[in-house]
């Protein structure tokens, strides 16, 4: 009943994160809508991506042959690592212009709070830092690998720190949850 092409597309977009079969159908349709410039637009932009690797220190994804931009830039601190779980998680933290170290994505944590290989692998990526900062959610998961990770990092690092947690801007404490609320309190400044 569906064209190979429509067929070819859901199968593929339905693997995607946060995109199931009903989704990836619905791109289907809107995209075979399109006029051809813009089907050819969109798919040299998937196409694109297969040019993409990951940088060899702290395996964000870019397009250089060598190191990505925040690794060769020689302003960033080498001695001050921040471990996040995804990308998404470093250009949050980029955003903020806070930043003036350097980064390691560990990829995916899984909730049983094990480290699979690679992710050990690209931890002993870091040597000798003055402060490593675990830019982890503050989930119980979160924690969780946080105090694996620890243990994972503590003969490279001087000092192994967490984001600071607490209220948000505009937040009311009435309705702050009590480990939010206790982290207020405990990361006071």
């Amino acid at each position: 009943m569906l064209p190979d092409s429509i067929k070819k597309f859901i199968d593929a977009f339905a693997k995607l994160p946060g995109i199931g079969p009903r989704q990836a159908t619905r791109l289907a349709y809107y995209v075979a809508t399109l006029g051809k410039n813009e089907v050819a637009e969109i798919a040299k932009a998937v196409s694109g991506l297969a040019d993409l690797r990951a940088c060899p220190r702290c395996f964000l994804t870019t397009l250089n042959k060598e190191l990505c931009a925040i690794c060769s830039d020689p302003a960033r601190r080498k001695d001050l690592v921040a471990v996040v779980e995804k990308e998404t998680d470093l250009l949050s933290i980029e955003k903020t212009r806070k930043f003036a170290g350097r980064y390691l994505v560990l990829g995916d944590l899984k909730k049983d709070g094990v480290l699979n290989e690679m992710q050990k692998l690209r931890l002993k990526t870091i040597e000798a830092a003055e402060e490593v900062i675990l830019a982890l959610s503050p989930t119980t998961y979160g924690d969780i690998n946080s105090t694996i990770i620890t243990q994972e990092l503590k003969d490279v690092a001087k000092k192994i720190t967490r984001l600071g947690r607490g209220i948000p801007t505009g937040g009311e404490i009435e309705f702050a949850d009590e480990e939010t609320l206790g982290g207020a309190l405990d990361n006071r400044h």
